[in-house]
């Protein structure tokens, strides 16, 4: 039975959201796509035109996985600034998606980007990563604290 679906999300876009429920510490899926470089990944992205969405999932060893390229429906998770779900990376660098608390059927999966830039933040580009997820701790950027 399918734990989770993709649907239209009031935080952006599509998102991922449980059909049961699930408690805490559960795996839920695995993130996948092309493994591969930065440049690669970000050239791609630029290409797309696809203004507010990143499917590029950085790992560890400097490498990101590009869920735009063999991706699944881990893709479409949602930022939160008050997650319910977190990403861990394995030592073969695959990336799981757990649980960090109990999910109600009807939930919204999310996790806390945490995004980096390696330049300075604008205001133009503080709109492109500006968090949308409502809730009452919302940072309003999707930019990890010490980008912002």
């Amino acid at each position: 039975m399918r734990r989770v679906t993709v649907r239209k999300s009031s935080v952006h876009g599509r998102g991922v959201f449980a059909l049961q429920a699930i408690p805490a510490g559960q795996r839920i899926f695995e993130y996948r796509g092309e493994v591969t470089s930065w440049r690669r990944a970000s050239a791609r992205h630029r290409r797309s035109g696809l203004r507010g969405h990143t499917f590029i999932f950085g790992l560890a060893d400097g490498r990101v996985i590009d869920g735009s390229v063999g991706g699944n429906s881990a893709r479409w998770l949602n930022h939160s600034c008050q997650p319910n779900c977190e990403a861990v990376e394995d030592e073969r660098g695959r990336v799981f998606i757990e649980t960090i608390r109990a999910v109600k059927p009807g939930d919204e999966l999310c996790i806390a980007y945490g995004l980096t830039i390696d330049e300075a933040v604008t205001p133009e580009l503080a709109a492109d990563y500006a968090c949308h997820c409502g809730t009452k701790r919302c940072t309003g950027s999707m930019l990890a604290t010490a980008s912002v």
